[in-house]
């Protein structure tokens, strides 16, 4: 591994506090060490870098002019490993939006390979409706979102499939009819419903809408409860507990196919963390 400038970032504090034993305290060295490190620095350079008289320590004109190197090596130094992150190295941490049937059926595979690759990397994971996954990213509040993918993805976003999962029309098991003629229960906003009313629109068909939950798994229970037809991924009816009380309603032709994305900010692709994660799905 290359040198991580140890010496250049204690001879910055020294330069700032101008005070040996406050350096050593503050870097967790000895004195002995922090004396060592500034004679190796001047050996080195063949100059001086700090005066000690009766008033204290303070720095010769070499030293200023060492200072103002040292701070623009560092610098660099820092932008180089943002470009170029040593993997082993990668800390801190990384949140992550996904519903709670994308966080058990989707995640252990997605992000298996990153948390292999980058263990001290701690995952922030968030639930919530499926709905807001690419809003709460746009805005910042989470890094990457595991979420339905519309056909215009926002400007400042990309996406990358993961998976795609068909939608059908589900009612409570024994119901008397084919559920098609309603009424229906549509998730209140999202790609789902848009999708729905797609497919109510290609028939002409205004639907009646007996509930309007925000989730998919809100949704299968009035489902199951009998409140009407449902329109889902089938991803989620396969992995919910109330599956066994519905049956899926044929429909010809079947609403359109949901792709899933992992999405992240364009801009953050740039960041390691975003970037190594990135890496780690194609």
């Amino acid at each position: 591994m290359l040198d991580d400038h140890r010496e250049l970032r204690l001879f910055l504090h020294l330069a700032q506090t101008l005070n040996f034993n406050r350096t050593s305290l503050d870097c967790h060295v000895s004195p002995a060490t922090l004396t060592r490190t500034v004679q190796r620095l001047e050996a080195g350079l063949g100059h001086r870098l700090f005066d000690r008289g009766p008033r204290g320590v303070s720095l010769t004109a070499e030293g200023h002019r060492f200072r103002s190197y040292a701070v623009e090596a560092l610098e660099l130094w820092r932008a180089y490993r943002e470009e170029h992150p040593d993997p082993a190295e990668l800390t801190g941490r990384l949140a992550v939006f996904a519903t709670v049937t994308a966080c058990q059926v989707l995640l252990p595979d997605l992000l298996a390979p990153f948390r292999a690759a980058h263990p001290q990397v701690r995952l922030d994971l968030r639930t919530g409706d499926a709905a807001a996954a690419l809003a709460r990213l746009d805005e910042g509040e989470v890094d990457v979102a595991v979420a339905g993918i519309p056909a215009r993805l926002p400007e400042p976003l990309v996406s990358r499939t993961v998976a795609t999962t068909e939608l059908v029309f589900v009612t409570a098991r024994g119901r008397a009819d084919d559920g098609l003629d309603g009424p229906f229960v549509l998730p209140h906003r999202g790609l789902v419903r848009e999708a729905a009313h797609r497919w109510f629109r290609a028939r002409g068909v205004t639907p009646e809408v007996a509930a309007e939950p925000d989730g998919h798994e809100g949704l299968l229970t009035l489902v199951a409860l009998g409140c009407g037809t449902g329109v889902v991924p089938r991803l989620v009816l396969d992995h919910s507990s109330v599956r066994e009380r519905l049956m899926v309603v044929p429909a010809a032709p079947p609403p359109e196919p949901f792709p899933i994305g992992l999405c992240v900010r364009r801009a953050d692709l740039r960041r390691p963390l975003v970037a190594a994660l990135w890496s780690l799905t194609t």
